[in-house]
């Protein structure tokens, strides 16, 4: 039978069966590169902005929020396009090309100043780059999370499929928040650019001049591209010429798919939550190790244990197989809770332990990686869903509003970490030495608020989301019944 002879899945057409290894591996190293990116940008912008350019962390907070304003409109938008695209190479990977491309050249200019020296031009240039970095960075995100409902419409298959994108973007995000700061550090000495010195309470000097960001961020975007490109070159999408006489999604359907699904605004809720409660906490961190604990590098150990979020997505599938989805979702919203407290209650007992940090950390992110497992299968879940809802797949649409909740947790984040240091009194002229009230309010701001974040996401997840268990089967045998229909195969 004509089953037997093609026992594996070669392009979407086959999307019941089981996808190559070397597929499954080439999508997931795209994720390295463009996690990097965002890492960077996440991890150092506030410092960059505040200690390097000596902007007021109110302007960078501000700023960072007021940018995600415009993504309300720009991230729908571009689902909408790539749904809407119609070429004989696919609908995804001709826009990651193009998305990769330029926005590796505003990530680049975000980290340079061209020579600016006077304030408040180089205010209105940063907040240009920034803008110009988060629109073309959608781009590229929207498309590549767009491609992985694709790859398959089984629901175990995706989950053995799902963590692979998820463990290669930890190894990009390991990479950057463990080394960036030591790798900051090294350009400016090669360069001897010395502009920016701040000295930690143990001694070691910390040289966060421009140079080096710019430098580390060139480094970034040539790992970018060489990801992004065997993503591109070994991954299999059918054409979709011929598709073009299907009807086309509006703007205005494109905002009426994501406010009338009510299971992706139950996801919307859970994602942005426990996105918001890591995003502050990795805010915040670098702040709270050079100032609280007086060690900067610490931040770099504080990357080291992103390998438990590695862990975590490498086992969620083993994990998920064997305990119900709400279950593994509580695992990973509490695990971060006790991390967090353990670390807080070292931060005065012992604020040096680089064990103790480890051990806080590898909870954080072990509970991190099961949560990115789990909302990486929800939302190939939800597209399916509107599917049956509303007729058509629209996974651009959809995928869209993933793309702008993780930028915008991360703008949230950094509104608050800005504003926040502004109020606590935070003073990049005195690194090492602020006054106790203001490291009374880091610390609440990195603990605090996380923790009370984690909590509400899981909530949300058991009264709100609803597809799961026997729901979830169902939905399956619909949506296989549907495509059975409609001639897929």
């Amino acid at each position: 039978m004509r089953m037997k002879e093609e026992p594996t899945m070669t392009t979407p057409d086959t999307q019941t069966r089981r996808l190559p290894a070397s597929q499954k591996y080439a999508f997931g190293i795209g994720a390295i590169g463009k996690d990097a990116i965002c890492n960077l940008v996440g991890a150092f912008l506030m410092l960059y902005m505040t200690d390097t350019l000596g902007l007021s962390a109110a302007f960078a907070g501000v700023l960072l929020g007021a940018a995600r304003i415009w993504d309300a409109v720009n991230d729908p938008m571009m689902g909408m396009i790539v749904d809407n695209t119609h070429t004989r190479y696919g609908k995804f990977r001709i826009w990651l090309i193009i998305g990769t491309l330029i926005n590796s050249v505003f990530f680049i200019l975000l980290f340079t100043t061209c020579g600016i020296t006077d304030k408040g031009t180089l205010m209105v240039y940063v907040s240009v780059m920034y803008i110009l970095y988060g629109m073309t960075y959608t781009i590229m995100d929207v498309p590549y999370w767009s491609w992985l409902p694709n790859l398959s419409s089984d629901p175990r298959e995706r989950e053995s499929i799902s963590v692979v994108p998820r463990i290669f973007a930890s190894i990009g995000g390991f990479l950057v928040c463990t080394f960036g700061l030591n790798l900051i550090n090294y350009f400016n000495e090669m360069a001897g650019d010395q502009t920016v010195m701040q000295t930690q309470d143990n001694g070691q000097v910390l040289n966060i001049s421009v140079t080096g960001f710019t430098y580390a961020a060139v480094a970034i975007v040539v790992l970018f591209i060489v990801c992004i490109g065997i993503t591109c070159a070994v991954v299999k999408e059918k054409p979709t010429v011929g598709e073009g006489k299907a009807e086309k999604t509006s703007l205005k359907e494109a905002f009426a798919i994501i406010i009338k699904n009510d299971q992706l605004v139950a996801f919307i809720g859970l994602l942005l939550t426990f996105n918001l409660c890591t995003q502050i906490l990795k805010a915040f961190a670098v702040y709270y190790f050079k100032e609280a604990c007086g060690n900067a590098y610490l931040y770099s150990i504080f990357g080291y244990a992103i390998i438990a979020e590695m862990v975590g997505l490498f086992l969620f599938p083993k994990i998920a197989k064997n305990m119900e989805r709400e279950k593994v979702y509580l695992l990973a919203c509490a695990l971060p809770v006790v991390g967090l407290v353990l670390l807080f209650a070292l931060g005065y007992v012992a604020p040096s332990s680089t064990a103790g940090v480890i051990a806080s950390c590898a909870f954080i992110f072990f509970g991190s990686g099961l949560s990115l497992g789990t909302t990486t299968c929800c939302i190939a879940d939800v597209i399916d869903y509107g599917e049956l809802k509303f007729g058509k797949r629209n996974e651009s649409v959809t995928c869209s509003a993933q793309t702008f909740l993780m930028k915008a947790a991360s703008a949230v984040a950094a509104t608050l970490t800005g504003v926040g240091l502004d109020v606590i009194g935070y003073n990049p002229e005195a690194s090492g030495a602020q006054s106790a009230g203001t490291i009374m309010g880091i610390r609440f701001l990195m603990f605090a608020v996380p923790i009370a974040l984690a909590i509400l996401s899981f909530l949300i997840y058991k009264t709100q989301y609803k597809l799961k268990g026997a729901r979830l089967d169902q939905l399956t045998k619909d949506v296989n019944a549907l495509h059975a229909k409609q001639g897929r195969k």
